[in-house]
């Protein structure tokens, strides 16, 4: 045999050992979630809730009235055939949904989604050792979507929680819950972004992930590799009801100080500006002379708010905030809600084509204490927090009643009806509004699944606004 045929041979068996291996180093490549999940899973539990709801009559010629499992209304809505016997708007009946969550604390401390237990009756945690226990509600945040719940148990497993700073697009993370009501599903995949700010949701940075999450799979833990909490599933991007390839989980960092606050407060603390705030377009950008188009314009500011009395002024536009750049109007909400009430907070401002530093002392979000186990005051109901208007005022505007807006949660129901920080709230329903306290009494008695006319005062002209209060 020559050299040269010699020399051929050995290159067609290595690469023969080559190919060989392939399937060898990819399997060494992909992680292995089985001591991640033997470890993992006794501390993941699977929460059902109920509560009694009037029975509604269905409309004359559609069938309806059984409620579903929140599961299963993703897929049929809310109506089904009666069944056999079943009256048509007569009683009560008990709507049920399921979730998932996890042992935070060995005192029996869980953590889930506020909306897998929101207005429930009943709350049922059923651990991995099939102990059925009955929950009592701590609280909850309907801002991050984050409760907390207690149990009265012995011997419970506990999570150990990861630093949600430190993760990386393209690394494996792993969901264990209950999709559908099938207990300790276990789901797999990568972090596609980090930082994702949602439409409704300005107070989460969520985890983007392209993890299997189904109904029944809210408000389990996502996992590193490391066996360690980093987020909490909370919502996935779908036109079906089911999973289509995106999923989003609050990060553990946030979930975590909103669990502190609300096991030793009741509830949740945010810092507060009192601005009106819109996006950076690329034409606005240009005409107040930034290269690009970054950070949060104000628009407007509540009279006598932290910003007013800080020294802020419309048309200011925020680039940063403590050092944390504003990349987005979206950001800002977070970076100044993540800032304790009577703390200063340092930002940096363009005003006049020239960027200064101001320091300003944090105010507190108006509605404070308002979610206390699961509780809405009435106007936290519609995101607004209302100021009493002064006889100097009352004079200077012309009116005998009305209130004056103080903030607005951006992903409320009256930011989506256009009621502004700075607006005079005249009437609601077709009733004077006299005071904050009458306003609180109003929006209780406002009935939901209607809109109601809103009547405001905003510069010097008059006009109504359509308030939709539609149900949850």
């Amino acid at each position: 045999m020559t050299g040269k045929t010699r020399t051929l041979s050995w290159l067609v068996l290595l690469g023969i050992l080559l190919v060989a291996s392939q399937p060898a180093l990819a399997q060494q490549r992909l992680p292995d979630f089985t001591q991640l999940v033997e470890e993992a899973a006794p501390s993941v539990v699977n929460i059902s809730t109920s509560r009694t709801v009037e029975r509604q009559a269905p409309p004359t010629g559609q069938f309806g009235g059984q409620e579903l499992p929140e599961i299963f209304r993703h897929f049929f809505g809310d109506r089904m055939p009666m069944p056999p016997g079943g009256g048509r708007g007569q009683g009560n009946q008990e709507r049920r949904s399921l979730g998932s969550g996890f042992i935070f604390d060995e005192d029996g401390y869980i953590m889930t989604n506020a909306h897998v237990v929101k207005e429930a009756d009943e709350i049922l945690v059923r651990l991995n050792d099939r102990r059925e226990l009955e929950a009592e509600l701590v609280g909850t945040d309907d801002k991050t979507d984050v409760a907390v719940l207690k149990v009265d148990a012995d011997d419970l497993p506990t999570l150990d929680m990861g630093e949600a700073g430190d993760l990386e697009v393209g690394q494996w993370v792993a969901a264990i819950g209950s999709p559908f009501g099938f207990d300790h599903s276990v789901t797999a995949g990568i972090i596609s972004a980090i930082n994702r700010t949602l439409p409704q949701d300005v107070y989460v940075p969520f985890i983007q992930t392209d993890v299997a999450i189904n109904p029944g799979n809210s408000g389990g833990p996502l996992f590193n590799l490391e066996g360690e909490v980093i987020g909490v599933n909370s919502q996935i991007l779908t036109r079906s009801g089911g999973y289509m390839g995106l999923s989003f989980a609050i990060p553990i960092d946030v979930a975590m100080d909103v669990a502190d606050q609300l096991r030793n407060e009741g509830y949740v603390s945010r810092g507060w500006l009192g601005v009106r705030i819109q996006p950076v377009s690329r034409d606005l950008a240009s005409s107040f002379g930034l290269d690009q188009a970054e950070g949060a314009l104000i628009a407007d500011l509540a009279p006598d708010g932290p910003a007013a009395e800080g020294g802020l002024q419309a048309g200011d536009i925020i680039l940063e905030a403590n050092g944390q750049e504003v990349d987005h109007s979206t950001t800002l909400p977070r970076l100044i809600g993540g800032v304790a009430p009577g703390e200063e907070v340092e930002l940096l401002v363009l005003r006049e084509g020239e960027r200064q530093s101001i320091t300003l002392e944090v105010g507190e979000w108006p509605d404070a204490g308002a979610d206390q186990a699961g509780n809405e005051s009435e106007p936290a109901r519609l995101g607004i927090a209302a100021q009493p208007l002064s006889d100097a005022e009352r004079q200077q505007l012309g009116l005998d009643h009305g209130v004056r807006i103080a903030d607005v949660d951006p992903s409320g129901r009256a930011a989506a009806a256009g009621i502004r920080p700075g607006d005079v709230l005249v009437s609601m329903g077709q009733q004077q509004v006299e005071s904050p306290e009458q306003l609180a009494d109003i929006v209780a008695d406002l009935p939901e699944g209607q809109a109601i006319p809103v009547r405001l005062y905003r510069d010097g002209n008059s006009y109504f606004v359509a308030l939709s209060l539609g149900g949850d």
